[in-house]
């Protein structure tokens, strides 16, 4: 009995042993390699992603531990594959991949082949037409180039830049080594489609039933839709619609929360949200080749200018901000002055062939803000060569900085709303610059061109780049720089986002800029409300 307690005791004390031992190497272990806390938070956070509600996702990316490096835990990061792509120098699209989604045909196509169903759609059907530049432009009065020129409506940038995406160079069905993921949501032609007379239901529709579409696929998990990026041709404010009263102006797309996720390219953006991001209207011109270009840059460096100033635009009396009777009245009673009014007749204004004939005529085009702050006859004016002369910061210089110098004093003048309301003199202050300034100035304006036209896509530009290759390598550049600072911990949580116009800015450089426009963004700070310039914090946080 005494021999058989004495193993029974041994035997206890062996396995306490073990568990013991089991016990400090399971703490041994997961503290030297420093993944425990990180491996139950990533399953934490993919079981928290897929229980989601399908309408919203997480407007934060899941915070990342410091001390978890690539090499440790190389699977931490989804998309780690598609970053190792660009040391990859044998492959020529390396660190350039998108991959496009294949989305319902009722989410694009459907839209335009069903125009016509919508009387409100019958002035737009016919510029789906060739990719969506429109008909071919007539040139009976010989004021375009005989290549590349289409009606171009100014609202059809979705199609134009869909269609080119299909023939990206660099396409992929392998999302995991994808450097973007495009989404051909036609969200401007959903809006248009119910522009009047449908209940905040119907105009949501489309948008929600997008959202819980993406967040069901895997390629929106990486990264909670970070990495996509979709083209709107409207304005920011068609799709950011405040309440949810029939009354009320457009579509919520741009409030929901998967939304705000994603970078959304379009012809205005909002100077106080930080997915936004402006891209230029398509104008007429649809160059296929690159001698197209250097032609009718020529053609335009060689124009005879013989109106100093012009205007094509029409009056806005019921808006008391306005500064377009103002405008008016000086072209009309300067002898060097060129008024299109299109109030007066609609159909000269609707006319490119009389625009671009006025615009190509004048040394210096006004362009005040329109129906919002920017409108498409800034670019048409640069098109023909013609200095842009601008009242409002948000009308050009804080909305296109992928595609502009920083320095907006080299091609365009700037001249203060106010000036205009106290009755400043538009042609003694454009008298003022010296000839030599202004050729600089012109040449400057014809150097833009290229970048702010899309080609033909069913050619390819060969040395020059057109906006929509300026416009998807800064996309590009995005998310990558967003990747790296989710490897490097880096959260992004100090951004404040109503500084959104002043970012853009910094990242070119242009730190006078950032502060010179503070009056003209009053928006209700983080602090006390003061519209000091913060440029170093701002810096700091760039």
């Amino acid at each position: 009995m005494d021999k058989r307690r004495y193993v029974f005791k041994q035997s206890h004390l062996c396995a306490a042993g073990l568990i013991c031992a089991f016990l400090w190497l399971c703490l041994l272990y997961f503290n030297n390699n420093g993944v425990f806390e990180d491996t139950i938070f990533w399953s934490n956070s993919l079981q928290t992603n897929s229980s989601l509600n399908e309408s919203r996702v997480p407007e934060s990316i899941p915070v990342i531990n410091r001390a978890t490096s690539r090499s440790e835990n190389p699977n931490f990061f989804p998309f780690l594959k598609a970053m190792k792509t660009v040391d990859n120098t044998s492959d020529p699209c390396g660190g350039r991949y998108v991959y496009v989604y294949d989305l319902p045909s009722r989410f694009n196509e459907d839209m335009v082949k069903e125009c016509a169903r919508n009387q409100k759609w019958l002035a737009m059907c016919k510029f789906t037409m060739n990719g969506g530049f429109g008909p071919p432009l007539k040139n009976t009065e010989g004021v375009f180039s005989d290549h590349g020129w289409y009606a171009t409506n100014h609202f059809n940038l979705e199609v134009i830049f869909s269609n080119r995406m299909k023939r990206y160079e660099c396409l992929t069905n392998d999302s995991s080594i994808s450097a973007a993921i495009f989404v051909p949501f036609f969200v401007g032609f959903d809006f248009a489609r119910y522009i009047g007379g449908f209940n905040v239901s119907i105009r949501d529709a489309a948008s929600f039933e997008l959202v819980n579409w993406l967040q069901k696929r895997d390629e929106w998990k990486m990264m909670n839709g970070k990495d996509h990026f979709l083209v709107g041709g409207r304005p920011t404010w068609d799709y950011r619609r405040k309440t949810d009263s029939d009354s009320d102006w457009g579509n919520k797309f741009l409030s929901l929360p998967a939304a705000r996720n994603m970078s959304f390219l379009l012809v205005e953006s909002s100077p106080w949200n930080s997915n936004d991001f402006a891209i230029p209207y398509p104008t007429y011109f649809h160059p296929s080749k690159d001698s197209e270009v250097f032609a009718w840059q020529d053609r335009m460096a060689k124009t005879e200018r013989k109106w100093l100033f012009c205007f094509a635009g029409a009056p806005r009396p019921n808006d008391p901000n306005s500064i377009r009777n103002l405008l008016i009245g000086q072209c009309a009673s300067s002898s060097v002055g060129k008024l299109l009014e299109c109030g007066v007749d609609e159909s000269k204004c609707h006319s490119p062939s009389n625009v671009m004939n006025m615009f190509q005529s004048s040394v210096f085009c006004l362009q005040p803000e329109g129906d919002s702050y920017t409108r498409r006859s800034a670019f048409d004016s640069i098109l023909a060569g013609c200095i842009p002369v601008f009242f409002h910061p948000a009308s050009f210089y804080t909305q296109y900085t992928w595609h502009l110098p920083k320095n907006y004093t080299k091609y365009s003048v700037f001249i203060p709303n106010d000036d205009i309301r106290q009755n400043v003199s538009i042609e003694q202050r454009l008298n003022r610059i010296d000839p030599e300034t202004v050729k600089r100035m012109r040449e400057e304006v014809i150097s833009l061109i290229p970048r702010l036209i899309y080609a033909d896509p069913d050619s390819k530009l060969e040395t020059l780049e057109d906006a929509f290759d300026v416009s998807l390598k800064a996309v590009i550049r995005k998310v990558t720089r967003l990747r790296q600072d989710m490897v490097d911990g880096r959260t992004g949580d100090d951004l404040v986002e109503e500084y959104s116009w002043k970012y853009a800015l910094l990242e070119q450089g242009d730190d006078e800029g950032a502060c010179e426009w503070n009056s003209y963004f009053p928006k209700p700070k983080p602090d006390n409300g003061s519209a000091d310039c913060l440029i170093k914090k701002l810096e700091h946080q760039i």
